[in-house]
């Protein structure tokens, strides 16, 4: 199985990592610079792409995929079109995605889309 995190030794491991840090981040978002939400959100959606690649999951390129909703919030945030509670529910989705993903990967659950 491909590894979706930055240390292949350890996935699990990174994967709960950074959900707790998107969790935590999204109860101070007040206290974090735009930067830093950004860079979290880009890293969630990379992370979100790459675990459903990982688990055979197609990708959707429609408005009710969560995945471009994260995107979108990303790019208006750094347009300031986003409110930190608008910040916060985009970091708790993505922590949500990340985490039902791992789920799927771990238990090697077998995904099959009906078309």
């Amino acid at each position: 199985m491909r590894s979706w995190t930055a240390n292949p030794q350890t996935p699990m491991t990174n994967t709960t990592t950074f959900i707790s840090e998107l969790i935590r981040a999204a109860n101070e978002v007040e206290k974090l610079g735009d930067f830093e939400k950004r860079r979290l959100l880009d890293r969630a959606a990379v992370m979100i792409r790459e675990m459903r690649e990982a688990a055979g999951i197609p990708n959707s390129h429609t408005t009710a995929d969560g995945l471009i909703d994260l995107q979108a919030a990303a790019v208006a945030l750094s347009r300031g079109q986003r409110t930190p509670s608008q910040i916060k529910a985009a970091m708790l989705a993505a922590a949500g995605m990340i985490r039902d993903l791992h789920i799927v990967l771990d238990t090697e659950t077998q995904i099959q889309i009906g078309k």
